[in-house]
């Protein structure tokens, strides 16, 4: 059973095997993001703190994108989708934080929702196939094969961070505060 915290996130288990507490803690960051962007209107979700450009609507957006990026392109070597597939990455590197003021609330949230599922299936599926030893392929830009194992390390590291500009970015929006 599992034990949600005050705002709807999932406790990570206290004592379970290494994949129940990866993707425990995996899920409960990527709740703090969700909880820290619910409610909050296109304004919101638009807004800057001081002179850095992040916003959580960017947020949301940037991190769908390392969804998909990391257990899609990365751990199974697919082809990137929409509406990534359209994207010259090359020529505009930061095209998720700098777009995502051109969407409405709900599209950012489902994009970063379904975002979410498909890395659950994916995860599921490299579970499946080798557990947290299997290897991604190596990529055209990066020879190196991280382990599923390192992905998932790699994405709580990343919520993490990006949570704490959530908090900030949220504080500022409508006074919300809260670990």
């Amino acid at each position: 059973m599992t034990t949600l915290d005050d705002h709807g996130r999932p406790e990570p288990p206290l004592a379970s095997d290494e994949t129940a507490t990866l993707l425990g803690f995996l899920d409960y960051q990527r709740a703090t993001l969700a909880w820290k962007c619910s409610g909050v209107d296109a304004a919101g979700l638009t807004a800057t703190v001081g002179a850095s450009s992040i916003t959580l609507g960017g947020l949301l957006k940037h991190m769908a994108c390392v969804e998909d990026g990391w257990f899609s392109w990365r751990l199974h070597g697919r082809d990137a989708g929409p509406p990534w597939h359209t994207v010259d990455w090359d020529a505009t590197p930061d095209w998720d934080w700098d777009t995502a003021a051109d969407d409405a609330p709900e599209e950012l949230r489902a994009l970063w929702s379904e975002a979410v599922q498909r890395s659950r299936a994916l995860v599921d599926e490299a579970l499946a196939d080798g557990g947290l030893d299997r290897l991604a392929p190596p990529a055209p830009s990066d020879a190196r094969e991280p382990s599923l194992r390192w992905i998932l390390c790699h994405m709580i590291e990343e919520y993490a961070r990006h949570n704490g500009h959530a908090d900030l970015l949220r504080e500022s929006v409508d006074g919300a505060t809260g670990e």
